[in-house]
């Protein structure tokens, strides 16, 4: 059997996690904090080959590979939830029904934007073009949480999170969270 390895970073803390604002595909920055939280990423990566190193085109991941690993191949079929017309609201404010969806991870249906079974399925394209060996991907928490569940573990991480997947057995490795503590989305 051939071995598919996933070693999955979140990406560093950006405005919009520390201020518990929903951010998919909305385009924001890595802050001094995100970007320290990427830096110190790079340790648990150093010696470590990998078949491909990927990231999800959004700028907050692709900063997070450069400064963590290097230049990745980036891949749209990495990005967050699209969270359509919740894009940019407050988790304080967000209403009752979407915030239990999301903490279940289960029968979320954002206005506009993305259901949980559609993310799946993008996800699951990228995953099934992808050779054996060990992957880098540099994503984020709803990606790394949807995959986690794959393997019989469920929650989210926190930001500069590296989660390591034997995928084709589908097994967790191991989860190193950031020595620079990060929020976790969807708090309160």
């Amino acid at each position: 059997m051939e071995i598919l390895e996933l070693w999955l970073v979140r990406h560093g803390e950006t405005t919009s996690s520390r201020d518990g604002i929903l951010a998919g595909w909305v385009d924001v920055p890595l802050t001094e904090k995100g970007e320290a939280q990427a830096k110190a990423v790079r340790p648990v990566l150093d010696g470590s080959e990998f078949a491909g190193v990927w990231s999800s085109d959004l700028k907050r991941a692709l900063h997070t590979a450069f400064l963590a690993w290097g230049q990745p191949v980036a891949d749209p079929r990495l990005r967050e939830i699209n969270f359509g017309e919740l894009e940019g609201k407050s988790w304080e404010t967000l209403d009752p029904s979407y915030k239990k969806a999301l903490i279940d991870f289960g029968g979320f249906d954002p206005p506009g934007g993305e259901t949980l079974e559609e993310v799946r399925e993008r996800v699951a394209g990228f995953l099934s073009e992808l050779s054996p060996g060990r992957h880098l991907l540099f994503t984020h928490g709803g990606v790394i949480r949807l995959l986690t569940r794959e393997v019989g573990h469920d929650g989210f991480v926190p930001t500069g999170t590296v989660v390591g997947l034997d995928w084709s057995r589908r097994v967790a490795l191991f989860k190193r969270e950031s020595p620079i503590p990060g929020p976790l989305p969807f708090e309160g």
